[in-house]
This record gives C-alpha cells, sequence and structure tokens, in this order.
C-alpha cells in the first residue's frame, strides 16, 4: 500500500507516516510531503479554501497512491486527476473545504473528515476568554507591562462579573457549543441558546429566536458555521438586540461579523468587549481598527489549537481510513455518493 501523507507545522506529515505504518502495516510505502503552515499563511486555489502546499507538487506524488492523508493540502481536481489508484482522502479538519468534493466523488473517491475534531480545545478557549474578558486580565497585563497599576478592576463600574451571575447565549449548538454549554454549568452559569437547525438539546435552554437569546445574554458566543444565511449576521441590528454592556465572543468565521458594525457597537459603549479569535480576511490588515484595542481580546485564529488536537486528528483519521479499506464503511464521509456503485 502507498500512502501520500501531506503535512504542516501542525499535523506533520511524519505523524500521518508514523500512524499509517502503525494501521496498515510496517511494509506500507508512505510518501512526506511538508508545508510551511502556520508560518506562512493558507489561501484558496482551484475552487478550493483554507489551503497549504503546492497543487502541481502534490499531484506528482499521487500516481499509485491508494490513500491520501492530509490536514490542509489541496485535494483539487489537478492532484485528483494524477491519482489512478487512489481508493480514499483522508481529511483531518472539522470541514473539509480544502476538497474538490465534486472532483472527489466523480473519480469515486470518498472523503473521511473528522467533524468537532477540535471541539475540547475551542470549548476551553471560550471559556478562557468568558473569564478573562469581562474581568479585564489582558486589559490589566498589558495596563501592566507598560508601568501602569489600574484602579479598573476595583471600581464597581467596570469591575467584571463572575460567570455564575451571567447568562451565557450561545449562537449554534454543534459539538463545540455543546461541549461550551457542558463547561459552563460546572461554574453555575445560566446557558441559553439559538440554533434553528436543532429542536432540543439535554441541558441547555432552547429559545425561539437569535434576538430573544441576544437580548437576555450578558455574554454572547457565536458557534454557527459560515453559510448565506450566517455571513454577516451579527451586524448593527444584531449588535443593538444584545444587552447594554454584553460582551461578543467569536470563535466561528470572521465573514459571521459584520466588523464595522462591531466597531461602532464597541464606540458606542452598547458592547463592553469582544473577544476575536478570527476576522475578515485574515489575518487583519495592519489597519483595521479592531486590533489594539483595550475592549478587544484578538488572538490569531488559535482557539482549535492544542497538541492534543494535532496527535489525536491523525491517530482518528487513520482509523477511519483503515476501518473503511477494511469493511467498505465509514463513520464520517464528506462525500457519500462516492461510497454509491
Amino acid at each position: 500500500m502507498r500512502v501520500v501523507c501531506v503535512g504542516d507545522r501542525f499535523i506533520s506529515a511524519a505523524s500521518f507516516a508514523h500512524a499509517a505504518k502503525e494501521a496498515f502495516g510496517p511494509d506500507t510505502e508512505t510518501v512526506e510531503y511538508s508545508t510551511r503552515w502556520p508560518d506562512e499563511a493558507y489561501g484558496a486555489v482551484e475552487g478550493v479554501k483554507e489551503s497549504s502546499g503546492s497543487v502541481d507538487e502534490i499531484a506528482e506524488l499521487m500516481p499509485g497512491a491508494d490513500v491520501l492523508l492530509t490536514h490542509l493540502g489541496p485535494v483539487t481536481a489537478t492532484v485528483l486527476a494524477r491519482a489512478d489508484r487512489l481508493k480514499v482522502v483522508g481529511i483531518t479538519r472539522g470541514g473539509p473545504v480544502n476538497v474538490d468534493l465534486a472532483a472527489a466523488t466523480a473519480h469515486h473517491v470518498p472523503v473521511v473528515y473528522l467533524p468537532g475534531r477540535n471541539l475540547g480545545a475551542v470549548a476551553e478557549f471560550v471559556i478562557g476568554v468568558m473569564i478573562t474578558m469581562p474581568r479585564g486580565v489582558v486589559r490589566g497585563s498589558a495596563e501592566l507591562v507598560h508601568g501602569r497599576w489600574s484602579p479598573r478592576a476595583f471600581r464597581y463600574e467596570t469591575a467584571g462579573p463572575e460567570l455564575r451571575a451571567c447568562t451565557v447565549g450561545l449562537v449554534g449548538i454543534g459539538a463545540v457549543g455543546r461541549r461550551v454549554a457542558q463547561l459552563l454549568d460546572a461554574f453555575g452559569a445560566r446557558v441559553v441558546a439559538y440554533d434553528p437547525h436543532v429542536d432540543r438539546a439535554d441541558g441547555i435552554e432552547l429559545l425561539d429566536s437569535l434576538e430573544a437569546v441576544l437580548s437576555v445574554s450578558d455574554i454572547v458566543s457565536v458557534h454557527s458555521r459560515l453559510t448565506d444565511e450566517t455571513r454577516k449576521s451579527f451586524d448593527s441590528k444584531a449588535f443593538g438586540a444584545m444587552k447594554h454592556g454584553a460582551y461578543f465572543v467569536n470563535t466561528a468565521r470572521g465573514e459571521i461579523v459584520d466588523e464595522a458594525a462591531l466597531l461602532e457597537a464597541l464606540d458606542s459603549g452598547q458592547l463592553s468587549g469582544a473577544a476575536l479569535d478570527v476576522f475578515d480576511p485574515e489575518p487583519p490588515g495592519p489597519d483595521n481598527p479592531l486590533v489594539g484595542r483595550p475592549d478587544v481580546i484578538g488572538t490569531p485564529h488559535l482557539a482549535g489549537a492544542s497538541q492534543q488536537v494535532s496527535s489525536e486528528s491523525v491517530l482518528r483519521v487513520v482509523r477511519e481510513v483503515a476501518a473503511y479499506l477494511d469493511s467498505g464503511r465509514m463513520e464520517h464521509c464528506a462525500n457519500p455518493d462516492a461510497l454509491k456503485e
């Protein structure tokens, strides 16, 4: 068996190769290709998004390959056209946006992906900023670095609330949103949520509209997928519907937020602060007014990054690929039509 392993500096080609040999046997031929992500930004190529690596260089590795394992490598029509023996592609992503699914289906190549692969890391990050943002931890640390011992934290009007005193609104309750709700339960927070695709969720108080969630929440956290409906759904109307002085968290996608409207909400005092792990575009330009504000925690799309995400994603995807090769079935297939005769 020949396995092409396309890795990067987070999920390495070597880790794919090691797991493949463990699963498929020591005689498995592995070919390793490494990209420079995250030191070099990912981008769009041949109709796929968030990809890293040369289409032509990866395509040259594909003849004779039975399996392609990758994190961010572009799996495009060009790559698939050179894959004369490919049986399956394994992607360590929660959504296979770096794969041309139509081309994979046309070549009868199923794509394994890993929904919820980083839910633990993202959920812990969200809880972290829900604690540190209202309590002024980041602002206070930055002021101390610059030699100022700020009294803000002990003025009643600027001291932040504990989570047990907050109503937290979750917009979107997929795997990450549900894990956030579980963690919030330990703090004693009231959790409300809106998700038009969910009818019930144990332990979560579902409200019947986005506006209902926004109007009662002290902290709002976004966990929606980017769709035509959610693109820029957090606009001036949405921020205006939030409680005065509330906090906003976005670890989903930057395109969900109208950044100009968010800036206006912060400037007016409608919002007390925001924590943004994602921007539109990424990376944000040096003139982005949201970056560097004392009331904004900005991070470089790192909520889903942990050592466990890297190591466990490799094992999960190789396990699913091995199960497919053994039984013809897979738990998470992004293009089920490819499995049809």
